[in-house]
């Protein structure tokens, strides 16, 4: 098996929790999210390396939360830059060589499953970019300049979840290219070299923790788990 890399990616404020704390580092069921979030892709993967991207402003909170709750996963630590396309630059950085596969992933997105983890790296292995997504459920509007609005078809859309998985040269070449602000995701700097994306099948529990009732979702998924 190739080698397996995943940078997560923890640079939120937490502003739209409400709180002062960041919301990677807010507690569920006991535990910060970060951590879950990591012990989530070594369970999955036991050999996969961890690279946590974070503001420079918290290194020392993150370290001293691992001395409090005995956190001791191996894993190196990225400063985190301007925008995301450069704080996941500077994760790649700590990657030697072109080799192996590399998996980006948003550290609020701590129920990601193994399974998920397993299909999009298996299929990264074997060249592929490869980003886990989930149906559309719910009736979309699309909205017109004019603020008049009309229903698309969902069937002609996805929504999108991390990890997006890359071979390490790919990614490394993508993130050569200069920064632009439609670079919104992983695969969308991959795309711009002209490269396609394969969709792969998400799990719905991969919820992105953004807003005070995601943390409530959190406490009852975590309960599960």
């Amino acid at each position: 098996m190739m080698k397996r890399y995943v940078v997560v990616v923890a640079g939120g404020k937490g502003l739209r929790m409400g709180g002062s704390i960041p919301k990677q580092f807010v507690p569920v069921k006991g535990r910060p999210v970060l951590m879950r979030t990591l012990e989530a892709f070594r369970r999955a993967c036991p050999d996969m390396e961890l690279i946590v991207v974070l503001p420079a402003d918290q290194q020392a909170y993150w370290q001293q939360l691992c001395a409090d709750y005995g956190f001791t996963l191996p894993h190196r630590i990225a400063t985190g830059g301007e925008t995301r396309f450069h704080s996941v630059r500077n994760g790649l950085a700590l990657i030697p060589g072109e080799e192996g596969v590399v998996g980006v992933h948003d550290g609020v997105r701590p129920f990601v499953s193994a399974a998920v983890i397993g299909r999009c790296y298996a299929e990264a292995e074997a060249g592929k970019a490869v980003v886990p997504v989930l149906p559309v459920v719910e009736t979309v509007r699309r909205l017109s300049a004019d603020g008049a609005s009309e229903t698309v078809p969902r069937d002609s859309y996805r929504l999108v979840q991390t990890p997006q998985v890359f071979p390490v040269a790919l990614l490394k070449r993508a993130y050569r290219q200069p920064f632009t602000p439609l670079f919104t995701d992983d695969a969308s700097v991959v795309e711009a070299l002209g490269e396609q994306v394969m969709l792969v099948e998400g799990n719905r529990e991969n919820i992105k923790l953004t807003t005070p009732f995601d943390l409530q979702v959190a406490e009852v998924l975590a309960a599960d788990r």
